[in-house]
C-alpha cells in the first residue's frame, strides 16, 4: 500500500514541480528594481521544483577524458547484460593498452551513476567497466528473483567477461560479495580471478565499531524488516507485482541520518540563488538531482543482505555460503588486496573493511595493504577532491604493482 500512496502523491505533485521549475527560470531572468525579491521568490520555486525523487537513471555523461597529455574520446558501451544488470564499458578507441578494472557499484538505493566521479578519475589510467544495476521496479516478474548469490554470480560473470588479468574495485555494499567472488574464483582456479581487489568502505565485519545503520539491523528481527520495509511494485511499472525494498525508503533513512547537513545544504542553496551565484547553485542542483534519483532493490536480495551481512556476520565468522558451499577467503593467494576506509564514515565505520585482510589468511603480507583516509566521510572515500588526489593514486599504485 505504501508504494501506491507514494506513487499517487508523486504523480499529483509532478505538474506543480514542473511549473515551479519553469517559473523559477522565468523569474531569474527578470531585471527590475525589485530584483532581490524576484530572486527570493525564484529560489523558493526552484527549491520546490527540484525536491522530488525520480526513478530514472541519470546519464554518466563522460564523453572525453585526459590520458596523459591527450584528450581522448570515451564511448559508453554495453559489454554484457542480464535482466538485472548491464556491464558498461567506457571504451577509449585511441587509448594505449591499460589495466582493465571492474568497478562494482552498490545495489543500495542509488544508480551506478553515483560513482561518476570514481569512473571519471580512473579513466585516465585504466580501461574501466562498471556494474550498472537495473531498477527492480523495471524488471518484469518473468525475469525471476534476484538473491545475494545472484549478485555474487554477476560479479564473477562480469570478471570473466573482462577476461584474465583484470582488476576489481568494490564500493561500499558489494564488498562482501566481491570478496566472496574472488575466493570462489580462486578456489575454482579461474583464469579470470582478479589480479587486485580494492574494497572501499565496505561492510566486511559490522561487529566492529557499529554505526547507527548496524545498530538498526541488530535491533530488529528479519521478520520486522520484511513487514515494514518490503512492498509491492504498483501498476503501471514494468515490474508490477514484484516485491521490493523501495529506493525512496532507503533515501529517507540516509537523509534522516544527516538531516542537519541536508537542511544546511538547502539553506546555502537558497542564499546562493538569491545572490545570483549560479556556479554554487548549479553544483548543489547536480548533486541532489543525482542523490534524489533512486532505485528499488529486489526484496529477497535486500533481506538476505540484512540477515547475512548485518545480523549473522556470516563472512567474518566463516559461515558464508554460496549455492550451498562454504566460501573460503583463505583460497585467495594471487590477488593483491587493498582496503580503504574513511575517518568519519558513519555508514561503514573504521575497522569494518580492514577486517578483510585478516580473512585472507593465505595472502602474503606483501600482497595486503590498508589506507585510512583522514578528513572524509563515506561519500568522500570514492568521490571528491580527497578521492582523486589522495586515495586514487594509492589505488593506481596497487593496480600497477599487481599488474
Amino acid at each position: 500500500m505504501i508504494y501506491g500512496y507514494y506513487q499517487a502523491q508523486a504523480a499529483a505533485l509532478a505538474p506543480s514541480r514542473r511549473m515551479a521549475r519553469f517559473t523559477a527560470r522565468m523569474l531569474q531572468g527578470v531585471d527590475s528594481p525589485i530584483a532581490l525579491g524576484m530572486r527570493q521568490v525564484a529560489a523558493i520555486f526552484e527549491g520546490f521544483g527540484h525536491s522530488g525523487t525520480t526513478h530514472h537513471r541519470p546519464e554518466f555523461g563522460i564523453d572525453r577524458v585526459m590520458v596523459g597529455n591527450r584528450e581522448l574520446e570515451v564511448v559508453e558501451e554495453v559489454a554484457a547484460a542480464t535482466p538485472f544488470a548491464r556491464l558498461l564499458h567506457f571504451r577509449k578507441p585511441d587509448a594505449p593498452e591499460q589495466p582493465r578494472v571492474l568497478i562494482v557499484a552498490p545495489m543500495s538505493g542509488h544508480f551506478s551513476t553515483l560513482l561518476r566521479g570514481t569512473v571519471r578519475t580512473m579513466l585516465a589510467d585504466h580501461d574501466v567497466y562498471i556494474t550498472d544495476w537495473i531498477n527492480a521496479r523495471d524488471v518484469p516478474l518473468s525475469a525471476g528473483s534476484f538473491e545475494l548469490d545472484d549478485f555474487t554470480d554477476h560479479v564473477m560473470r562480469f570478471l570473466e567477461e573482462i577476461g584474465p588479468g583484470g582488476h576489481v574495485l568494490a564500493v561500499c555494499q558489494p564488498a562482501p560479495a566481491v570478496l566472496a567472488a574472488a575466493a570462489l574464483m580462486a578456489e575454482a582456479g579461474s583464469k579470470a580471478q582478479p589480479r587486485s581487489m580494492t574494497l572501499m568502505a565496505g561492510p566486511i565485519d559490522t561487529r566492529l565499531n557499529p554505526t547507527r545503520v548496524n545498530h538498526l539491523a541488530q535491533s530488529r528481527s528479519i521478520d520486522w524488516f520484511e513487514r515494514k520495509m518490503i512492498t509491492t511494485v504498483p501498476w503501471p511499472n514494468a515490474g508490477v507485482g514484484r516485491l521490493v525494498y523501495p529506493g525512496f525508503l532507503q533515501l529517507t533513512a540516509f537523509v534522516s541520518m544527516n538531516l542537519d547537513r541536508h537542511i544546511g545544504a538547502h539553506a546555502a542553496q537558497f542564499r546562493a540563488l538569491v545572490r545570483g551565484d549560479r556556479e554554487s547553485a548549479d553544483a548543489h542542483r547536480r548533486f541532489y538531482d543525482e542523490y534524489l534519483a533512486v532505485m528499488d532493490l529486489p526484496a529477497e536480495f535486500y533481506l538476505q543482505t540484512v540477515r547475512t551481512v548485518f545480523q549473522e556476520h556470516a563472512l567474518p565468522q566463516g559461515q558464508l555460503s554460496f549455492r550451498g558451499r562454504k566460501v573460503n577467503p583463505g583460497a585467495i593467494r594471487r590477488t593483491f588486496l587493498f582496503t580503504v576506509e574513511g575517518e568519519y564514515d558513519d555508514i561503514c565505520a573504521v575497522g569494518q573493511t580492514l577486517s578483510a585482510l585478516d580473512l585472507c589468511t593465505n595472502l602474503r603480507s606483501s600482497m595486503k595493504r590498508h589506507h585510512l583516509q583522514t578528513g572524509v566521510g563515506h561519500y568522500g572515500v570514492f568521490n571528491g577532491r580527497r578521492w582523486s588526489t589522495e586515495i586514487y593514486p594509492l589505488v593506481r599504485e596497487v593496480i600497477e604493482v599487481a599488474n
